[in-house]
């Protein structure tokens, strides 16, 4: 059953889009799909309860019931975030790139660090299944 406000929608549809994008608007679509990712992030970090750890745990718990792959936290500081994902049907539906194309995960996990570590931050994917990883890996950096 697909969980309330959500939409069912295949990932080849939205790799589609997304290619559609960068041949308009080259390495901005990016960004763009980010900008995505932290609108519905921070709706979705705006509704959970709890302490930093519970709220990310709770998040990391949704993406994997909406079929966002396997998230893992791999460090929750004061200072810092890191996540991994395994399986992300972005990058599966991608196929090859040259460079990350988990945007819109990338965004979801702005939105998320910002709220727990209470001030702005940027997230960077440096790893992606899309360029041979056996995982995507996000890490926060002061913006």
């Amino acid at each position: 059953m697909i969980p309330p406000g959500y939409i069912l929608i295949r990932p080849e549809t939205l790799a589609g889009v997304q290619k559609a994008m960068e041949a308009a608007l080259g390495a901005g679509a990016g960004e763009c799909l980010a900008a995505g990712g932290r609108a519905g992030g921070g709706r979705a970090t705006a509704a959970l309860a709890g302490d930093a750890a519970a709220r990310v745990a709770r998040l990391l718990a949704q993406g994997g019931e909406i079929g966002w792959g396997e998230f893992a936290l791999e460090r929750l500081t004061p200072s810092a975030l890191a996540v991994s994902v395994a399986g992300s049907p972005f990058a599966r539906a991608y196929g090859g790139a040259t460079a990350p194309v988990c945007h819109l995960t990338r965004g979801v996990l702005e939105a998320l660090a910002a709220t727990v570590l209470a001030r702005p931050v940027r997230v960077r994917e440096t790893a992606c299944a899309a360029l041979g990883a056996a995982r995507c890996r996000f890490e926060s950096v002061d913006a």
